[in-house]
Order: structure tokens, then C-alpha cells, then sequence
């Protein structure tokens, strides 16, 4: 099997589309060998932020987070599907990472935004690039936008139109991406422990 990447999705949205988008990620990383995982903030569903899961005693803290805390070190790499509201990152995938600091480090991550209008949710993606880099990750350098999101992807996930076309075009670059930093960490994690 290839690399452990989570892909992380976050909208609460009863009638959400991005799904379709987080999916298709999944799917393709999926066909080039690896071992992938969807992890939707809503159906873990942590509450608002009170306590990181470093402040919790070891032992105490609430199932869902210590497994997902396990998730996020055993993983070896991430990929953030985010939607744009009011220009910036959705809120429940936002909560969501904020409950994890240390296991996020010395890992790549990558970002795919999308938007039912034409920008795509560059500026959520544009946000996310800061956040994951203070973070601790290696935010990568190619990134996927999808504009039209319900124009895009079917309710299968399967490309449509244009949008849809352009999406297949860009995919294989933005995942050979994302493989070469994935393998450049697990190589420099093998050689040498991280600094801290």
C-alpha cells in the first residue's frame, strides 16, 4: 500500500456539495495505491473548541478525538477540501483542526477549495495556506480549485462539464505533487528525528 493520507472535509451544510469534491479526492488517491481516509468534521462533531488534546491528561481525553489524534500522527500526509464562506475557511473544519498541534508537524499537506461561483474559493484556500503553515505542515505548491462546484461533479462525484474536465486535467499534477513532498518527509523523518 502507498502513503496514509487523510483527507479532511468540514462543511456542516445540510445540503452540501463539497462533499462530492472531498469524494473525488479520495477516490483518485485511492486509484494511485494509496491508503486514504475521509475524516468529515461533521460526523465526528467536537465540539467548539475548549480544550487541545495536549491539555488533556493522558487517558482523558474523549474517544473521538484520541482516535482521531492517532489518525493525524500515523498519517503521512494531508489534503484539506475547503469551501469559502464570507472569504474565508468553514468554520467546522477549522474547529476541527485547531483541536491538534504537535500531530499535524513534519507532514505535507495540500489544499483543494471550491466555490459555487467562479473563484473557486481561492480566498479560503489562500487563508488555509497560513493556517497550515503555522501549523506545522508543508503546505504544498499546487492546489486545486473547483468553481461551479454543483457544475463540476455529479451526486457520484464522477466530473461534469467543464468544470469537471478541468479538474481531471489538474488532479494528476497536484497528486504527483503531493506524493514527491510525502516521500522527500518520510525520508528526512528516517534519517534524522525532527528538531522538535
Amino acid at each position: 500500500m502507498g502513503d496514509r493520507i487523510l483527507v479532511f472535509y468540514g462543511s456542516y451544510r445540510r445540503d452540501r456539495m463539497g462533499i462530492r469534491l472531498a469524494d473525488y479526492a479520495v477516490a483518485q488517491l485511492q486509484a494511485r495505491g494509496n491508503d486514504v481516509e475521509l475524516i468529515d468534521a461533521k460526523a465526528i462533531d467536537l465540539p467548539i473548541l475548549d480544550r487541545m488534546y495536549k491539555e488533556c491528561p493522558p487517558g482523558t481525553a474523549p474517544a473521538a478525538l484520541e482516535t482521531l489524534a492517532q489518525k493525524i500522527k500515523s498519517a503521512d500526509a494531508f489534503v484539506f477540501v475547503t469551501g469559502e464562506y464570507n472569504w474565508g475557511p468553514q468554520p467546522g473544519l477549522k474547529n476541527l483542526t485547531d483541536h491538534f498541534l504537535e500531530e499535524w508537524f513534519w507532514r505535507p499537506a495540500a489544499i483543494v477549495s471550491y466555490s459555487a461561483g467562479r473563484f473557486s474559493g481561492v480566498r479560503s484556500a489562500l487563508t488555509w495556506h497560513g493556517i497550515l503553515s503555522e501549523m506545522g505542515m508543508v503546505v504544498i505548491s499546487s492546489t486545486i480549485g473547483v468553481g461551479g462546484i454543483g457544475k463540476s461533479l455529479d451526486e457520484n462525484a464522477k466530473p461534469i462539464g467543464e468544470g469537471g474536465a478541468a479538474l481531471e486535467r489538474a488532479f494528476p499534477r497536484f497528486a504527483d505533487d503531493l506524493a514527491w513532498w510525502t516521500e522527500a518527509a518520510k525520508a528526512q523523518r528516517g534519517r534524522k528525528p525532527p528538531p522538535y
